[in-house]
């Protein structure tokens, strides 16, 4: 009996061998003393009350409905059978299933047929088969599995391993995911239905609309729809253009991707740089770094530091440092300027090259300087602007526009327009000059054979004899047209027509204005040289497409455990940026 206070029965709590009335805790206020006496016993009680309802909590719950319910004991573990319309209920997660066994000793439950979980309100978990411990909250679900998240997101699998703590789902032996994006497949992986971020490892197939994508691994926001590569990936385009990247990140829904060490391969193009920006939307592309671009029909190849390429106009601009070597007959054109463009097109009469200020040509046969420069593919034709001059052998030839004809990939003539003049500079250090409206130059194995002067003729030649070599003195000729004739490098004939006028002055009597004609500029100094050229060396490595077609997903099947301790946990090779497993629990 508990002693009485005015005739009423005294209430005590007992904590920890103490006696404390009842009417402490009633009481609004508590002397100091006694909270002093009392302190650590309270701050203990009060810690311990919220634990008790959680120990319960951590117990899976069979909850009322089943149609069948009976029990057997093994092992020293008892055990509950449950068939028909069964559910459970764990930490505010449901289950549910055709049949189950619980051991409510060690929190272990294993269910079959029509297995359903309910975790939160956006995943759900189906499977024939579940395996779930209730003290590590990792459920192993088995064949035919289907983890659905809000509706959007589906990964298929028939091994998974959902990790409750985490929020994060293990599958291995093949599986998928489908959004309304995309669809990726691979060996092993995982899914964080927090963060929405799928990873993929070995054998990673992806397909959309656009691409479809092959790589070991591979990283997938769900939510975002950006694909991270972080490892070499091929991707393959409707059109069967073939992408290459080390490593870069691509929005599937934005339609805008960042590529590291790329490769691109299209039927008759080949680009490659440090890193490469593509908005398919727009249709912008940009690449910086080592640029290579490669036209393959025509065997053109173009180096630089940055690249932009429109799609909707097919045109690419190649700038900061950028070089063209045209390959043909076992030599090389070499063409520089600040900018490169190449404009593509179906029609092969509006294909073009363009290169704009400070261009520079080197040819073994032939040597170029000009403020920009046109080359025509289908016609061969390069057009040089804006004061251009043109080196062949020893002659410099200058115009308001030369235009350079190549057949066979080597110089088949020169058209120069308006204000032609030639000059050559013999050993004696004259200068030889031919002067007209325009002049046409022919070429033959690689050497000048014949010069047409048409309109406007004048001409200076120096004259040597032949077996002293001192000069003889110099020819002055003015008529309409001019034909010339080369051998060896050598002028061996000339013809002046219609109405030819010559004068000739001895050494004697030569002025220095005498020995130049009207516009008279050398530019030797200027001339290009082979040295002149940075050459980069060329690495192409063809790409192999990804795989085309249906993405097949073999799924293999694990035999199912016999009833009792959950079977161990098949961990996943730990993927980039995934979470820490919780240490596995022992089986009791």
């Amino acid at each position: 009996m508990h002693p009485k206070k005015n005739g009423q029965q005294q209430v005590f709590y007992r904590i920890y061998g103490s006696q404390l009335p009842a009417s402490y805790f009633c009481t609004k206020i508590v002397p100091v003393s006694i909270i002093k006496k009392y302190y650590y016993h309270i701050v203990l009680l009060a810690c311990l009350l919220p634990v008790l309802p959680l120990q319960a909590q951590k117990k899976i719950k069979l909850e009322p409905g089943a149609e069948q319910l009976s029990g057997f004991k093994k092992d020293g573990i008892t055990y509950t059978s449950v068939k028909g319309n069964v559910e459970f209920t764990h930490q505010d997660t449901r289950f549910f299933c055709d049949s189950a066994v619980l051991a409510r000793r060690t929190n272990y439950l294993e269910a079959y047929g029509h297995v359903r979980i309910l975790d939160g309100d956006s995943v759900t978990l189906t499977a024939d088969r579940l395996f779930y411990d209730g003290n590590t909250r990792v459920a192993r679900l088995r064949d035919r599995v289907v983890l659905t998240q809000l509706g959007r997101m589906q990964l298929f699998t028939d091994n998974l391993d959902y990790d409750r703590n985490t929020a994060i789902a293990y599958y291995f032996g093949g599986g998928k995911i489908v959004d309304t994006t995309n669809v990726l497949v691979s060996e092993r992986g995982y899914y964080n239905t927090r963060t929405n971020t799928a990873s993929f490892k070995k054998n990673v197939v992806g397909k959309n609309d656009d691409y479809t994508m092959v790589s070991d691994t591979l990283v997938y926001n769900t939510k975002t729809g950006i694909v991270y590569f972080v490892a070499p990936t091929v991707l393959t385009d409707s059109e069967g253009n073939v992408f290459h990247h080390d490593h870069g990140q691509y929005d599937s829904r934005r339609k805008h991707s960042v590529y590291f060490a790329g490769k691109v391969e299209t039927e008759n193009y080949y680009l490659k740089g440090k890193n490469m920006v593509l908005d398919d939307i727009r249709g912008e592309y940009h690449v910086q770094g080592d640029v290579l671009l490669v036209a393959k029909e025509d065997q053109i190849f173009i180096t630089g530091q940055q690249a932009a390429y429109n799609k909707k106009t097919s045109t690419t601009k190649v700038y900061d440092n950028p070089l063209l070597r045209m390959v043909s007959e076992g030599d090389t054109l070499y063409l520089k300027a600040d900018t490169l463009v190449s404009i593509d097109s179906k029609a092969d009469s509006l294909k073009r090259l363009l290169a704009y200020n400070n261009v520079r040509v080197y040819k073994s046969d032939i040597q170029a300087i000009a403020d920009s420069v046109a080359y025509l593919v289908a016609d061969s034709l390069m057009n040089f602007y804006g004061n251009p001059v043109m080196w062949t052998d020893d002659n410099q030839l200058t115009a308001d526009t030369i235009q350079l004809v190549i057949n066979n990939g080597t110089v088949s003539r020169l058209h120069l327009q308006n204000k032609a003049f030639v000059i050559t500079q013999d050993s004696a250090g004259n200068y030889n000059q031919i002067k007209g409206r325009t002049m046409v130059a022919w070429f033959q194995d690689n050497e000048l054979s014949r010069m047409d002067v048409h309109g406007n003729g004048e001409s200076i030649f120096f004259m040597y004899d032949e077996e002293e070599g001192f000069l003889l003195g110099m020819n002055r000729i003015i008529c309409s047209d001019i034909t010339l004739i080369f051998a060896d490098k050598r002028l061996v004939d000339a013809s002046f027509k219609v109405n030819p006028e010559g004068r000739f002055i001895p050494p004697h009597e030569l002025q220095p204005a005498d020995k130049t004609l009207k516009d008279f500029v050398w530019y030797g100094d200027k001339r290009p040289q082979l040295e002149d050229f940075e050459r980069p060396p060329i690495v192409i490595e063809p790409l192999q497409p990804a795989l085309p077609g249906q993405i097949n997903l073999e799924i293999k099947q694990t035999p199912a455990p016999p009833p009792g301790p959950a079977p161990p946990v098949r961990r996943p090779q730990k993927l980039r940026k995934m979470k820490k497993m919780p240490k596995k629990a022992k089986n009791h």
